[in-house]
């Protein structure tokens, strides 16, 4: 049976979730928010022990000037009112991606989160913000080229943002695709598609994928 230590998940059908029901797309953002707290619980009672989400790319500042900010307005409230669950519950929270672009009170509030749960480890819960998988192993790179340490592949991987590898990736939503998320951490992860919009992805979708993944035979370039 596989052990499923790092699950990453691609949050995708927010916007089409809410205008399949006549929503601003801000709707869908709120009732994915929901989806997220369901969802760390389940990964707890699976025995997960780290979960990534992609919160917002690198990409996403393409978008319309009043989605991002209602998507920043909303991991501010998030992060506001989440404190106290995290430290009840034991849960690590970490973010990664360049967040040196976002603004103050948003930067002062992660970093706050972070400092307070730093010390919890019954699951570590990674959000990606302003994160492109491009551009965190550009990062890496440069820092690790800085250091005068030998490039190789062990050195690398101290420079990401993610240190672990990804051992199943869900993206919701329909597409097939991952989206310049976690390239490097994903290189053997098994990948799963689904169908369904984010707000509307359940515990007994993730449990059932999960348990499918368990029973699969992963070969890592073996037979």
């Amino acid at each position: 049976m596989n052990e499923l230590n790092h699950l990453a998940i691609i949050m995708d059908g927010n916007g089409r979730w809410a205008k399949n029901q006549g929503l601003l797309r801000s709707f869908g953002h709120k009732a994915g928010a929901k989806t997220i707290e369901r969802l760390v619980k389940a990964c707890i009672e699976e025995g997960v022990l780290e979960l990534s989400l992609f919160a917002f790319s690198t990409e996403n500042w393409k978008r319309p000037k009043e989605e991002i900010e209602f998507i920043f307005k909303l991991l501010k409230e998030y992060l506001s009112s989440e404190l106290n669950n995290f430290i009840k519950n034991e849960i690590r929270f970490k973010s990664f991606g360049d967040i040196s672009v976002l603004d103050l009170d948003t930067k002062n509030l992660i970093e706050d989160f972070e400092e307070k749960t730093k010390n919890y480890s019954r699951i570590i819960f990674n959000l990606g913000i302003n994160y492109g998988g491009k551009d965190e192993i550009l990062r890496a790179f440069k820092k690790l080229k800085a250091s005068d340490e030998e490039i190789d592949e062990n050195n690398f991987n101290k420079y990401l943002d993610i240190k672990n590898n990804v051992d199943l990736l869900i993206r919701t939503g329909g597409h097939f695709r991952i989206s310049n998320f976690l390239l490097w951490q994903c290189a053997y992860a098994e990948f799963v598609f689904t169908p369904t919009l984010f707000p509307d992805f359940k515990e007994d979708e993730l449990k059932e994928i999960i348990k499918n993944y368990r029973i699969c035979k992963r070969n890592f370039g073996g037979v």
